[in-house]
Formats: structure tokens, C-alpha cells, sequence
């Protein structure tokens, strides 16, 4: 597995909810077409398990957390970037997502989740906003987000 191997299975799933709304309904799908223990996501998690390994993903740290952005936002992958971090029993800087955001959790530990999901997909609409964190453990977590967008605010009092 390399960045050009990991675009192309991307790219597979971006094209599948490339123009869909990102609301609930898309969480739904996701989980129910590429949850937990489906192929694609077995094939995803392992990507980003050699991407981290190899040093390609997660290869950057700041306050506990591995991060990195693998693929910006690109006709490639229907202009969706792709962010991979690596947390455990952490709470990341408050953003929000202009654009909305989807994530794919990939517990690294049993029972880790993020923001209370466990293994599987979530999807934020445009305009929220969160603290992302990882409990019980630790998970690494790809990020999608339309046209990259990303905004990093002071958490909310």
C-alpha cells in the first residue's frame, strides 16, 4: 500500500457519496453498505494501519495526537480531502466543518470511540462543529471533508 494505491480506494468511496447530502441518512448508508467488518472498511483500516507504519499517514504530532493530511481535495477524490489521526483517550482542538464532515473510526483498541461512535461511520452536516474525541482507548480516524474545509476555532464556552 502507498498514497497512490490509498487514493484509488478512496476514490472508490468518494465517487459512491460524491453530491449526496451529509446527514444522517448518509451515516446510515455508510454503515450499512461499508460498517464495520465490511470489506472496504477492512480494506481501509489496513491501509491506514500500513500508512502509519510506513510514515506516510499520522506524520505529524502536536498535544498527544498524530495527524496528517494524506490527499487534498481533488478531482481525484471528488474533491474530498482526506485527514488520518491517531488518538487515545484525548479530545482534539475544536473546529467546525463548513462543508460538513464524515468520519470512518477504526478502533485500535476494543471499545474505543470517538465522540461516543464506536467502529464505524459518522457524518456531521455543514456548519457543526465538535471537539472530536477518542475514549476507552485509542482509534486512528480518516476525516473527509468537501473541498478540505476546515475551520479551527476556540472550543465554545
Amino acid at each position: 500500500m502507498d498514497v497512490d494505491r490509498f487514493r484509488e480506494l478512496i476514490r472508490k468511496l468518494t465517487e459512491e457519496i460524491d453530491g449526496l447530502p451529509l446527514d444522517a441518512a448518509l451515516a446510515s448508508r455508510l454503515n450499512e453498505r461499508h460498517g464495520a467488518g465490511s470489506e472496504l472498511y477492512q480494506q481501509i483500516f489496513d491501509a491506514c494501519k500500513v500508512g502509519v507504519r510506513d510514515g506516510w499517514l499520522c506524520n505529524r504530532e502536536a498535544d498527544g495526537i498524530r495527524y496528517g493530511r494524506v490527499l487534498k481535495a481533488t478531482e481525484a477524490t471528488h474533491h474530498f480531502s482526506v485527514d488520518v489521526v491517531e488518538m487515545e483517550d484525548i479530545a482534539g482542538p475544536h473546529h467546525a466543518h463548513p462543508n460538513g464532515e464524515i468520519d470512518l473510526i477504526m478502533p485500535l483498541s476494543e471499545g474505543a470511540s470517538f465522540d461516543g461512535h464506536p467502529a464505524g461511520w459518522c457524518v456531521y452536516g455543514p456548519g457543526s462543529a465538535h471537539r472530536p474525541t477518542v475514549a476507552k482507548g485509542r482509534a486512528l480516524v480518516l476525516y473527509l471533508l468537501p473541498q478540505g474545509a476546515i475551520q479551527f476555532t476556540a472550543a465554545a464556552a
